[in-house]
């Protein structure tokens, strides 16, 4: 099944209870209790310090939650995000090398007034794909057409429909905010030559994932009375190849962010980006 037609059929880092953040300054007088759900690209392992029970989820002080709470003036901050969440581990409990993190939407309560959360990622497994392409890039070869990346990203469409819903039916009174994934790769695979291993095919390959990624959160959100926020357009200059300011970090670290993954920079684009979308901009 294509993406479109999966999409047209559907219908859609560790927990720190009541973390406050800085004091910051309320937008009007009604109390945010915030919960933020999601994957590596939310806990933003190596963008600051780790904070947060287990450890293994890699959870940043400075990542876009915690830029967002304390913004917005939190009443009660929950980061439920760990790296290497999957849609399942919405649900169900992950196991990390430092403890276990609770289903994220334990973190939920009734009382709950603003959710964001970024997920599916590592349901496609798409950082991964990208550290294979570059390796099977450097013998010569090729994985675009080996990775079914269409298919991928269609497996997910029920999937990320299902969280949307769990969301909704546990914080009934909230506001959900799906955010999608900020650009890793440029339009023009030329950009990358001298940065990147990969082939100028298996990089269009790897964007036109993440672009159909993009799409189906969008569609979801949508479709199940939640929100998307849009990160690719402000991050589309600071991919991981722009010459000056990228945002996004190469296969080797050079800021201490994980491998392709948001910087610090990158981390505030997408706390501005949700910011925006709660204040109606």
């Amino acid at each position: 099944m294509t993406v479109a037609a999966a999409v047209l059929a559907a219908p859609v880092a560790g927990c720190a209870v009541g973390d406050q953040p800085q004091a910051g300054q309320h937008r009007d007088e009604s109390p945010v209790h915030y919960v933020a759900l999601g994957d590596s690209y939310t806990a933003a392992p190596g963008t600051g310090r780790t904070v947060g029970s287990p450890s293994g989820c890699q959870r940043s002080d400075n990542n876009y939650p915690r830029l967002v709470a304390t913004e917005v003036g939190a009443d009660t901050f929950t980061d439920a995000s760990c790296g290497g969440a999957t849609t399942e581990h919405v649900t169900r409990p992950q196991q990390t090398p430092e403890g276990t993190n609770p289903p994220q939407l334990s973190a939920l309560t009734p009382e709950t007034t603003l959710v964001t959360v970024g997920i599916g990622g590592n349901d496609i497994g798409l950082v991964e794909l990208a550290a294979q392409c570059g390796e099977v890039a450097e013998d010569g070869r090729e994985c675009g057409d080996s990775i079914a990346i269409e298919d991928r990203v269609g497996r997910t469409v029920s999937a990320v429909a299902s969280v949307v819903r769990d969301i909704r039916r546990k914080a009934p009174g909230a506001r959900v905010l799906v955010v999608g994934y900020p650009t890793i790769l440029p339009g023009d695979p030329a950009a990358c030559e001298g940065v990147l291993p990969h082939s100028p095919g298996d990089l269009a390959t790897l964007r036109e994932g993440l672009l159909l990624l993009n799409h189906v959160l969008e569609e979801q959100a949508n479709t199940h009375g939640a929100e998307f926020v849009d990160t690719a357009d402000v991050t589309e200059n600071h991919h991981v190849c722009a010459p000056e300011g990228a945002w996004i970090e190469g296969l080797e670290s050079t800021t201490g962010a994980a491998p392709l993954h948001p910087t610090a920079q990158g981390e505030q684009a997408i706390a501005d980006a949700v910011l925006s979308a709660v204040r109606g901009r």
